[in-house]
């Protein structure tokens, strides 16, 4: 990439970081607030007109239309920074499930069978009493297996075309690769 498309892409985030700093103060409330107030006491001078009415409605019309832009724009930095955040945790303890770095990219399907491993760790908790003690999922596969005798568990190869058979679908249970 060349270096002014860089230093462009710089300015218009150092601008949108400055405007959305503004934006969430105390001076920006209190700039706004001024605006109505004096639209309003301009009011008479104006007659109440039609034009006059039209100056607030144009005007808080183009600033909710940027705004939006705005704020999408900093929930979606907000969100990357966190999720980056919680993917250095994953990887850095030991015994978490590596499966869980870049979960935001699973499909919603994906998310689905997760929660529901999670709902299973959740019961497993409950049943054990004891706050301090740890499950993973790979526990609850484990112990799901066992139920299901050696090699026929949901994540093994024969339980995989099982569950194909069922569904009628020769698609690997594996995810994609990314």
């Amino acid at each position: 990439m060349s270096q002014s498309k860089r230093g462009h892409r710089g300015l218009s985030e150092r601008v949108a970081g400055a405007v959305t700093r503004f934006t969430g103060s105390g001076a920006a409330f209190l700039v706004a607030v001024a605006l109505v107030v004096v639209w309003l006491v301009t009011g008479p001078l104006f007659e109440y007109s039609t034009r006059w009415q039209l100056v607030i409605n144009t005007g808080t019309t183009i600033v909710t239309f940027l705004m939006v832009f705005l704020i999408q724009r900093s929930q979606n930095k907000d969100s990357l920074a966190l999720q980056l955040k919680l993917n250095e945790l994953v990887a850095a303890l030991e015994g978490a499930s590596n499966r869980l770095v870049s979960v935001e990219e699973l499909s919603e399907e994906e998310l689905k069978t997760l929660q529901a491993h999670y709902a299973r760790l959740a019961v497993m908790a409950a049943r054990d009493g004891d706050l301090l003690k740890s499950h993973s999922i790979e526990e609850a596969d484990a112990r799901h297996e066992v139920k299901l005798g050696p090699g026929r568990g949901p994540h093994t190869p024969q339980g995989s075309q099982k569950r194909q058979k069922e569904h009628g679908s020769e698609e690997s249970d594996q995810p994609a690769s990314r």
